[in-house]
């Protein structure tokens, strides 16, 4: 004899193949780096050299402010704490903070360069290409 979970689930069960579920796999925001991306995966030198120029004096100055202010902060509640089983938590934290700020300081700077340097690649590459290209016409090969 069914138990009252059996027989729910026997219903639920048949059930369940007129039922489909709101989820589709297949239908995810557009664009690179979605969400929210753009459709175009492109950006002019000068959008780059901005973007760069962002990175350096608002994001770098600012973070580093940020970082700073916060080293202040704890370090006064480390001394408030001396002695205390929570200036060694605080001691373990401030430690976790400024090894994040130090990877977001690196990356930041990476992410700048990376522009800075974007325009150069691309014109080196294209250089390259045609100079394979005028070689290959003057040649025959």
């Amino acid at each position: 004899m069914a138990t009252g979970f059996d027989q729910e689930w026997g219903r639920e069960h048949a059930g369940g193949a007129d039922r489909q579920a709101g989820l589709r796999l297949n239908s995810g925001p557009q664009g690179p780096f979605a969400p929210g991306g753009s459709k175009e995966f492109a950006s002019t030198p000068a959008e780059k050299r901005a973007a760069a120029g962002v990175i350096q004096n608002e994001l770098e100055s600012g973070t580093k402010t940020a970082a700073e202010h916060a080293d202040e902060a704890t370090s006064t509640a480390h001394k408030a704490f001396d002695g205390w089983q929570a200036a060694a938590g605080l001691k373990k934290v401030a430690d976790s903070w400024d090894q994040q700020v130090k990877t977001l300081m690196g990356r930041l700077s990476s992410e700048k360069v990376a522009l800075r340097g974007a325009e150069s690649i691309f014109a080196r590459n294209d250089t390259g290409v045609g100079s394979q290209f005028l070689k290959s016409a003057l040649t025959g090969v």
